[in-house]
């Protein structure tokens, strides 16, 4: 099942994490890369539930593109604990022009692999992704 705008497939080891991650909270974030030569998305990284948003953001490559998900927890003002699955689209002004363009031609089919994402980001430096963001986008 490729994409026909860019002829990627999505690895079935990525929907099973996105479950794992959404379903039994076994994952705190999961970084997805592209593989050119297999044409294909596959899972690059998955953080523990205990790693925090720093170790995240460092698991994103400064001048390649990545997909990733991230299970962000949080406090609302009525005091009640919540979460919300994100998905970033990581794209770094100095990556590639080409690995930019296969990537923003996959990223809607494969966040469609993705059932139950909440809100999307698209980043292109670390600033558009920090935590201030994840707490104004998340209510």
């Amino acid at each position: 099942m490729a994409n026909a705008a860019s002829g990627m497939a999505v690895h079935d080891d990525c929907k099973l994490r996105f479950l794992e991650l959404k379903a039994k909270r076994t994952h705190r974030f999961i970084v997805y890369k592209i593989e050119e030569k297999q044409k294909q998305v596959v899972v690059e990284k998955v953080g523990e539930p205990i790693q925090t948003y720093e170790e995240f953001a460092a698991s994103l490559p400064a001048d390649e593109c990545r997909y990733a998900i991230y299970d962000f927890d949080f406090v609302t003002a009525e005091n009640c604990q919540k979460s919300k699955i994100f998905f970033i689209a990581w794209c770094p002004d100095i990556a590639k022009v080409r690995s930019k363009m296969i990537y923003a031609s996959s990223k809607d089919r494969f966040k469609r692999e993705l059932d139950g994402i909440q809100v999307e980001l698209q980043a292109t430096d670390p600033t558009e992704m920090d935590l201030d963001v994840f707490r104004s986008r998340a209510n």
